[in-house]
Order: C-alpha cells, then sequence, then structure tokens
C-alpha cells in the first residue's frame, strides 16, 4: 500500500471511529484531521469533499458487512442459509448503529451504488438458491425485495428504540413471517405449539368450575406467551 493509500485508510479509519463513538454530527474537517493527523486540505484532496469522505465510510461498513456474510458457510439447506443471512445482517447493525445509519437509512440514490450493489447480489445469491430448491413462491426479484426492505426497517425501528426497550422477539418473528411469506413454509415444530396453545386457549371457557379463576388467568397467560413464542431463535436484541 503506498503512502496516499496508507494516507486515505487512516483517514476513513478516524472518520468511522468518530461517527460510532459520536454520531454523525461530530464528524467534520476539523475532528477527522485532527484524529487522523493530517491536514484538513488533505481530506479534500483525497476525498473531494466530506460527503465522499462518508461515502468512503459507508462502502468500507459494506466490506465489513459483507465479509461477515461470506464467512458463513452455505449450507444444503437454502432456506436456513436465508435466516443466518437475517441474523448476521441484524448482528452488525446492532453492534454498527451509526455506520447502519449511514448505510441504510441516509441513502440516496446514487450514493456508494457499488457497495450497495455487492450487498444486493449476495441477498439475490441466497434468494435464488431457495428458487433453484423449489421453495420459493414469489420471483427471486420480488423475494429479496422483501426481505430487504423489512430487515432495513426492522434495524431502523431496533436503532431507533432503547436497548432495554427492545423486543428480543421481534427479529426472529420477522424473519420467520417473511420467509413464510416467500417460501409457503414455517417451522413446524413452532407452528405446532403455537397452534395447540391458541387452540387450548380458545377451548378453556368449554370447562367451566374446572379452575379456579386464579389458575384459569395464569394458565391463559402461559398459552398465550406459547402462542407468540417466536418461530427459531436469532440474536439478542
Amino acid at each position: 500500500m503506498n503512502e496516499r493509500e496508507t494516507t486515505r485508510r487512516r483517514i476513513v479509519d478516524a472518520a468511522a471511529t468518530l461517527l460510532e463513538e459520536h454520531g454523525i454530527d461530530m464528524v467534520t474537517t476539523r475532528a477527522v484531521s485532527a484524529a487522523a493527523g493530517v491536514q484538513p486540505p488533505t481530506i479534500y484532496r483525497l476525498f473531494t469533499d466530506m460527503s465522499g469522505l462518508l461515502e468512503a465510510v459507508a462502502s468500507q461498513g459494506f466490506d465489513d458487512y459483507l465479509g461477515r456474510k461470506h464467512a458463513v458457510a452455505l449450507t444444503d439447506d437454502p432456506v436456513e442459509d436465508l435466516r443466518s443471512g437475517w441474523d448476521v445482517h441484524v448482528q452488525f447493525g446492532l453492534e454498527n448503529p451509526a455506520l447502519y445509519l449511514l448505510m441504510y437509512g441516509q441513502r440516496t440514490p446514487g450514493r456508494h451504488a457499488a457497495a450497495v450493489e455487492r450487498a444486493a447480489e449476495r441477498l439475490h445469491l441466497l434468494v435464488r438458491r431457495v428458487a433453484e430448491a423449489g421453495r420459493l413462491k414469489v420471483a427471486v426479484e420480488t423475494g429479496a425485495a422483501m426481505i430487504h426492505a423489512a430487515g432495513s426497517g426492522l434495524m431502523l425501528s431496533l436503532i431507533a428504540t432503547d436497548p432495554e426497550d427492545r423486543d428480543p422477539d421481534l427479529s426472529p418473528r420477522l424473519r420467520e413471517a417473511m420467509i413464510a411469506s416467500i417460501t409457503g413454509e414455517a417451522r413446524a415444530e413452532a407452528r405446532d405449539c403455537a397452534q395447540r396453545a391458541a387452540g387450548l386457549k380458545a377451548v378453556l371457557d368449554e370447562a367451566p368450575g374446572l379452575l379456579s379463576p386464579g389458575e384459569r388467568a395464569l394458565l391463559g397467560e402461559l398459552l398465550d406467551r406459547l402462542a407468540d413464542a417466536p418461530s427459531g431463535s436469532g440474536p439478542e436484541t
């Protein structure tokens, strides 16, 4: 790596650190220059302006994100691979909220298009493998668009929510709902448990006097919890 590339990388790393530690408002020419140990004109010479620098930070973020995606080996079950891809996406966003917002939440058409295209290609690969296995009930483009919209929307919602207020079941619930919507499949064990719990709750009134009011209330609460249990596990949110 030559001196120009070394300096460029140092500036991008400094901007990325400022972004994650202090938010995008603190990623200023003065702050980045000081953190990277360069003069302000160097930033403009290498990136044209601060928008160019932020685009480079976002592109580096996509490289990190795709590195994580590619590190997960594909299996013989393309639907499980789709689940794994979803979980990697969520985990990346939770670990890098400010960077995620720069990559997805503050994106305009045409910005870091090449990096976005690389991420889209990986998602299309995962969805296309589901189609090749005969398990997709929508077009590949439609399935990929649905998964992308749901996943990015989920992350924007989670990032905007205080960590202590996040619903840990939200990600696996939405993941399974999206997979079911594009494949027509659901995890049988979770579906059967939920259906049985909901069915039992529905017929409790047919056994009057069998349980005390307190017992009925407790059983009803437990059955509601089982009926609403997420389909499969996911990363902590």
